[in-house]
C-alpha cells in the first residue's frame, strides 16, 4: 500500500484520454444478455476512505444500466496476508452495497495478480465484459502482470485500471495492464468523487449496452462523459 499524497488535481486530459479509450473498445456482449463486470479494489489498510467511497458510488452503475437490459457485478478484492476473495455475482446495488460494507481493510501488500489470474478464470466459464481495477500501489513483478493483462486481452476482456496517488511504478504498471489488455488507465485525485462517479458509470453503461448507449448517455448529461459523445457513433 502507498502512503502517498493523492494529486492536487485530475486533469482533463486523463479524462479525456480515459473515455476516448472506452468508446473505442469493442463489445462483445449479445444484446440479449446481462453485462458482466468484475470490480476489483485494493483492500489494504490505506485505502480505508476510497473503500467508503466506492460503496457510496457502485449504485450509479446499476441506475445507469436498468434500461439496457441490466448489469451483474462481482466484487473482488485483497487484503492482508495473501488473502484474496471473490464474491457472488450481484444483480442489484443493495445486493453488491451489503457485500462491501461487510468488508474491513486490513494491512498487507498487493495481489493484482490473483486479480487478473481470478478475471481470466471467471470469463472462461462465462464471458466477462470488463475489469475495474482501483489501486494506489504495485508491490509485485510488472512484466508477470503484464503478461496476464495480455491473455485478458486476447480473451476481450479490457481492463479498466483507476490509479489513486502518484506512486511512479504503479502508474507504470496500471498503464501497462490497461494497454495490454485493451482497456484504459485514469489517475484520480482526493477530490475526483464526481470524476469517478462518471467513469464508473461510463463504463458500466458501455458493457450494459455498447457505444450507441454510452452516446445517448452523453447527451444527456455534462461533464466527462459529454467529452465522448462526438467519437461514439454505432452501438457496439
Amino acid at each position: 500500500m502507498s502512503d502517498d499524497k493523492l494529486p492536487t488535481k485530475t486533469s482533463d486530459a486523463d479524462v479525456q484520454a480515459f473515455l476516448t479509450k472506452v468508446a473505442a473498445t469493442p463489445v462483445r456482449k449479445s444484446s440479449r444478455e446481462k453485462g458482466r463486470l468484475i470490480f476489483a479494489m485494493d483492500a489494504t489498510a490505506s485505502r480505508e476512505p476510497s473503500w467508503d467511497r466506492a460503496c457510496h458510488l457502485q449504485g450509479e452503475m446499476f441506475h445507469e444500466t436498468t434500461t439496457l437490459g441490466g448489469l451483474e457485478i462481482q466484487l473482488a478484492y485483497y487484503r492482508g496476508f495473501g488473502e484474496f476473495r471473490a464474491s457472488s455475482w450481484a444483480s442489484a446495488s443493495d445486493d453488491l452495497l451489503r457485500l462491501m460494507t461487510a468488508v474491513h481493510c486490513m494491512a498487507g501488500e498487493t495481489q493484482i495478480k490473483k486479480v487478473l489470474r481470478h478475471a481470466l478464470n471467471e470469463t472462461k466459464k462465462q464471458s466477462v465484459d470488463a475489469l475495474i481495477f482501483i489501486g494506489d500501489c504495485v508491490e509485485e513483478d510488472v512484466d508477470a502482470l503484464g503478461a496476464l493483462a495480455g491473455e485478458l486481452g486476447l480473451l476481450g476482456v479490457p481492463a479498466f485500471v483507476f490509479q489513486e496517488g502518484e506512486d511512479p511504478i504503479a502508474e507504470y504498471a496500471f498503464k501497462q495492464i490497461a494497454k495490454l489488455s485493451n482497456g484504459a488507465y485514469c489517475r484520480l485525485d482526493s477530490t475526483s468523487a464526481q470524476t469517478l462517479r462518471e467513469l464508473l458509470r461510463a463504463v458500466a453503461v458501455f458493457v450494459a449496452g455498447g457505444r450507441l448507449a454510452l452516446a445517448d448517455m452523453a447527451k444527456k448529461e455534462g461533464g466527462a462523459v459529454r467529452q465522448i459523445s462526438n467519437q461514439v457513433s454505432k452501438p457496439g
